[in-house]
């Protein structure tokens, strides 16, 4: 597919630093886009990252991110998943169940182009990467787009109008910290069901000419089942909106916008699992197994 690119390339400026309590006087060098970067532990969605202020001209902010979305699971077959979302599998390679599905792996997206009517299951690279990038560092910091801002931000302002997505996954996951251990907890839809979460997608071509296509995960507020864990949630897409959601054809933000909020809680559910899971390398049942945790015990007073 052919991407047409927005002609607004991301060039920023950056005002100078005012110099310090400390004394030290600005260099004028640039500071990195906001983002939220992994902490290296391996925990997901609720990690805090190290968050850093762009000014950019115009006050735009190439992207607006809380770090919420960054492990989910998919343990269903494509074949189940092409009869699920109705969709042709243009996909390729292996079909086998992922259980901890971690940032800039390859993930599985439906979607419908422009002048198509068939939907089609394709793998993309997650961390979305903006047509107009330089390179594809922008990637590590474009998992998630937020719905309140993501008509305005210029990574993602062209595709929430034009290139939407749904992200099959059947869990994702959340992490709270007790004490030294950061415990991550499962969240499903129904009992364990495939779901869809609200994505969006690009087309970039490197300087040597690869194309790499890529997606990125959109956020919300809480609903009553997360908000104890964090304060954003991935959007799910209601089965009744797919069509509305993936349609080329909508590029009216107001037909939309009522789909990118809070899931209903009662139709979800959450259970803890294993410690594995923080690090992205285990990736099998045993990493996403169930787990119980042992009651908090009182001290005892005298």
């Amino acid at each position: 597919m052919k991407n047409k690119c927005p002609s607004w390339r991301g060039k920023a400026t950056v005002r100078p630093r005012r110099q310090g309590r400390r004394g030290v006087a600005s260099t004028g060098a640039k500071r990195k886009p906001l983002t939220e970067e992994a902490d290296g532990s391996g925990a997901g969605f609720s990690q805090e990252g190290h968050l850093r202020e762009l000014r950019l001209k115009k006050g735009f902010q190439i992207c607006e991110n809380d770090f919420v979305c960054n492990r989910y699971r998919l343990t269903h077959s494509k074949q189940y998943l092409t009869e699920r979302f109705q969709a042709s599998d243009n996909s390729g390679g292996e079909d086998h169940p992922r259980y901890n599905i971690a940032p800039t792996q390859q993930v599985l997206i439906v979607r419908k182009e422009q002048g198509q009517k068939v939907r089609h299951l394709t793998p993309m690279r997650w961390g979305l990467i903006p047509c107009w990038a330089k390179d594809m560092s922008i990637g590590n910091k474009t998992l998630n787009a937020r719905s309140e801002t993501v008509a305005t931000t210029p990574a993602f302002r062209e595709s929430i109008l034009k290139k939407r997505c749904l992200i099959p996954a059947d869990g994702f996951y959340e992490w709270r910290k007790m004490g030294s251990v950061k415990q991550p907890y499962c969240f499903e839809v129904g009992n364990g069901d495939v779901f869809a979460l609200a994505g969006l997608w690009d087309e970039w071509t490197s300087p040597d000419g690869e194309i790499v296509e890529s997606c990125t995960i959109l956020t919300t507020g809480p609903n009553s089942l997360v908000e104890d864990l964090h304060d954003r949630m991935p959007v799910i897409v209601p089965p009744e909106k797919y069509e509305q959601w993936l349609d080329p054809d909508v590029t009216d933000f107001a037909e939309i916008r009522d789909i990118l909020k809070p899931y209903e809680a009662a139709a979800m559910r959450r259970h803890p699992v294993s410690t594995r899971l923080n690090n992205a390398k285990n990736d099998d049942a045993e990493s996403a197994a169930r787990i119980t945790l042992n009651a908090p015990t009182q001290e005892p007073l005298f």
